[in-house]
């Protein structure tokens, strides 16, 4: 059963930190890209940060550069968000998703986790 399950989500004051984990199982990140998108209250989900398959070449929204950093680590399956300087309007539940490089590969979404940050 292919699953991907998001933890470290919590409640926060603003500028503080938190590091969010996703950890795959039934397939192997390693031959996937890998992303992280949020959706606030009200809002649409929006796209966060995604690190390419081996490279580690990572992208970012503008509104997280600077803030957050997104890595993996292929040997225990697990993609990482850590996230700095949190503010209210990061207030979100984060999903981890693993993007297709190929054509016969599916996307698969977590669940989520919520982050909540309170000035």
């Amino acid at each position: 059963q292919v699953q991907l399950v998001e933890s470290g989500g919590g409640l926060v004051q603003a500028g503080g930190s938190l590091r969010l984990s996703c950890v795959g199982s039934g397939f192997t990140i390693s031959s996937y890209a890998m992303s992280w998108y949020r959706q606030g209250p009200g809002k649409e989900r929006e796209w966060v940060a995604s690190i390419r398959r081996t490279s580690g070449s990572a992208s970012y929204t503008d509104s997280v550069k600077g803030r957050f950093l997104i890595s993996r680590d292929n040997a225990k399956n697990t993609l990482y968000l850590r996230m700095n300087s949190l503010t209210p309007e990061d207030t979100a539940v984060y999903y981890c998703k693993a993007d297709p490089v190929v054509i016969e590969q599916s996307a698969y979404w977590g669940q989520g986790t919520q982050v909540t940050v309170f000035s």
